[in-house]
């Protein structure tokens, strides 16, 4: 059992097969955090040793002893008003006007399974073996009720956690701050590592030693954002790949976060994550509840590498939903790069016809296949097909891409509006915006609000309308700005700082409805690229566009710090055409292969293009690509190299039997007089014997992961490196 509860000293322990996690209400009625790391069997509040610390005052309760302070105890929820004085997980706003809420333990509750949560996406196990274990918190002065769900999975090292805040009292309260996670740390020297960037350039590794106060990665901007992930981790100062400690803290949630990081007065750290509390002010009415995002942990102390193997393994099988969650994934070649919005029929059926004879599996029509769109100022909203751009019907085109032996997918951005749409002629109040002001325009284009029901019926319709029209397998699903100017029509001033959250609420309620109502077709999220990538989007598509930089060198760095929380199967990855558009960079079509390869592979460029020789090796890659897929996707994923530091980028997939691997990368620079690179598999059976691409050399899996392999000589710069290692079958 995960779950073991001492009643008598009311000590909790949650245990995963590596980790262990401790709680215990105190005499006082407080939720003390007491551990998490290794497991101990060992209630670890020995450890607990608190002086008194000037202007760190007590609860009432505790008397004259003055070495009892909320202020420096580790507690699992922390509240403002408490004296408290560091990063607080819940603050209210009282009928009276204060902002103080004291939550004390009043019960438990062990459950078989993993809860839900209403209205937000929620991770899930469909084998019966999760636990959850409920604590009940109240204020009995405020009624305000909260319980803390923790859901145990056992065999990946994934604690969960979520917090349902009730109101039981007689009048409305505020919320100001409902955070789903708080962990204290006790003891330690710890860093951080946060993934931050901008448009074409996400999800940059940056590691830092902690500072004595607050540090945070957080987003305001409505989507979880380009600038940061909502996904940390906090490692100690020797962690590596492979040694040290380390705790990964990933929220489930698309919208406006933040997680802060205290490294407080006694160098304890405190880490809480959930809902950005800038962008959000909730009316919670007497009798009403409200749900925060999930948010997962996992402990590892054998480095990021495990930790990253944790996390992989639960997205790909605990988050992510449908047909697509474990299927192979169809190569396909999206027209975007190739044409923009300058097309015709004629232009795609040449694309499409020259990517089937490549052996290409799906066509793609991206942006401008619909209303007045031949740029980006006008048409969005008007979800119905220009049929004079495609000299005829939607059905007619695709059915002319599937008579070539492809399936056929397109592109939408249903949560935007141009001004220069049928759809805000006739609806200006569904577009957000502040009564009497010019609202901010970003890639010309407004945003829908989407916490209204009318907005999220008729985007449903449209949508529903053009994908029941044709045989349609795939819908690319873009946002393509942040969100300002946050006003609702919908809703009253007293709520109005509910609109942010509401939104996210009415996004995911729409795509709920459109998966449940199409479960063949295969739904890749994109926000201007990786401006979304995040498991609350990975809920309901399997995959995410990981960047608008196709750029093969600048994509090693950003699936570099992709790939720490997020599974490959989820990276949506392409090869485009050289010069690079985004960076004029010219990099050979092997070295755009292997590094598309980590990821669901496609094309991103007019085959038409191609010298013969190119075209030859498209068809190469694509057979590799298949026949590599299910140790891609499937395979545990090893990184070899830092390319944020390296001269070269390496990584590696090993299947779970250990029977092949594939080490794929890039050398950045060749030099003269080079000297060639040595990396190190890991992850192999070290007695068994393995070839190396069907050599007929054999190496011990011992000596492989021990001593390395050479990188083969290049010539030229952004040299490919492809490896396959198999075993030999006794």
């Amino acid at each position: 059992m995960s779950i073991s509860v001492n009643e008598k000293e009311k000590f909790f322990s949650v245990k995963t097969a590596n980790t262990e996690y401790q709680m215990k209400v105190d005499e006082f009625g407080v939720l003390k955090h007491i551990w998490y790391g290794e497991i101990t069997n060992k209630n670890m509040e020995y450890l607990l040793d608190y002086p008194n610390v000037g202007f760190s005052g007590s609860i009432y309760e505790a008397g004259t002893r003055q070495t009892y302070s909320l202020d420096t105890l580790p507690q699992e929820y922390s509240c403002e008003g408490t004296g408290d004085y560091r990063i607080s997980s819940l603050s209210v706003l009282n009928k009276d006007g204060d902002s103080s809420v004291d939550l004390r333990f009043k019960g438990w509750e062990v459950k078989k399974g993993k809860y839900s949560i209403p209205g937000l996406p929620a991770s899930y196990d469909n084998s019966n073996e999760a636990e959850t274990l409920e604590i009940t918190l109240e204020d009995k002065v405020s009624k305000i009720e909260v319980v803390l769900k923790y859901g145990v999975f056992e065999n990946t090292d994934i604690i969960t956690r979520s917090a349902v805040i009730t109101n039981k009292g007689d009048n409305s309260v505020y919320l100001k701050n409902a955070s789903s996670v708080c962990l204290d740390i006790p003891f330690g020297n710890w860093q951080w590592v946060h993934f931050q960037g901008r448009h074409a350039m996400e999800r940059q590794l940056e590691r830092a030693s902690l500072i004595h106060g607050v540090q945070e990665s957080s987003s305001n901007r409505g989507a979880s954002s380009h600038q940061q992930n909502p996904a940390i981790v906090l490692c100690s100062a020797d962690c590596t790949e492979i040694s040290g400690s380390c705790i990964g803290a990933m929220l489930m949630y698309s919208g406006s976060f933040k997680a802060r990081v205290q490294l407080d007065q006694i160098d304890q750290v405190r880490m809480v994550m959930g809902i950005n509390p800038e962008m959000f002010k909730w009316n919670l009415k007497a009798g009403e509840s409200f749900y925060t995002p999930e948010a997962f942990l996992s402990f590892s102390s054998q480095g990021f590498e495990k930790l990253s193997h944790c996390f992989h393994k639960f997205i790909r099988n605990n988050v992510c939903r449908g047909k697509y969650k474990l299927e192979s994934r169809p190569v396909l070649i999206n027209n975007w790069e190739a044409t923009y919005f300058d097309f015709n029929e004629e232009i795609l059926y040449n694309i499409a016809k020259q990517a089937s004879e490549l052996g290409v599996d799906m066509f793609v029509l991206d942006d401008g296949w619909f209303g007045q769109r031949n740029g980006e100022t006008a048409g969005l909203g008007d979800w119905f097909v220009n049929e004079e751009k495609l000299s005829g019907s939607l059905k007619k085109f695709v059915d002319k891409v599937k008579a070539m032996g492809m399936k056929f997918g397109l592109w939408f951005e249903p949560e935007m509006v141009s001004e220069d749409s049928d759809l805000y002629r006739n609806h200006p109040d569904w577009a957000i915006k502040i009564p009497d002001r010019a609202p901010v325009r970003s890639r010309c284009q407004l945003v829908l609000d989407m916490s209204r029901k009318d907005v999220q019926d008729y985007i449903y319709e449209a949508v529903s309308n053009v994908l029941k029209s044709a045989d349609i397998s795939y819908v690319k699903w873009d946002m393509n700005r942040s969100i300002s100017d946050w006003f609702s029509h919908g809703l009253n001033s007293e709520n109005m700082g509910e609109m942010p959250h509401r939104y996210v609420l009415g996004v995911y309620s729409l795509l709920e409805r459109l998966t449940s109502s199409f479960p063949d077709v295969l739904f890749e999220g994109c926000c201007g690229g990786g401006g979304r990538f995040d498991a609350g989007m990975l809920y309901y598509c399997p995959q995410i566009w990981c960047s608008d930089d196709t750029d093969a060198y600048e994509r090693t760095k950003i699936q570099y710090g992709t790939s720490f929380f997020y599974p490959i199967s989820a990276v949506g990855s392409h090869v485009s055409t050289v010069p690079n558009h985004q960076t004029g960079r010219i990099t050979p079509i092997e070295t755009r292969a292997v590094t598309a390869m980590a990821g669901s592979f496609g094309y991103e460029l007019d085959l038409n293009t191609l010298s013969s020789e190119e075209k030859e090796s498209v068809k190469n890659q694509i057979k590799r690509f298949k026949e590599y897929q299910p140790l891609i996707h499937n395979g545990e994923y090893y990184r070899l190299s830092n390319p944020m530091e390296d001269e070269y980028a390496a990584w590696e997939f090993v299947s779970e039997d250990k029977s092949e691997a594939l080490i794929h990368g890039m050398v950045f620079f060749t030099k003269p007089n080079f000297v060639r690179y040595l990396i190190k598999p890991r992850g192999l059976d070290e007695n068994a014997e393995y070839v190396i691409n069907n050599g007929s050399e054999t190496y011990t899996g011992k000596a492989l992961m021990s001593g390395g392999v050479l990188v083969p000589k290049t010539s030229g710069d952004y040299s490919p490196i492809e490896m396959h290692i198999a075993k030999l079958l006794s």
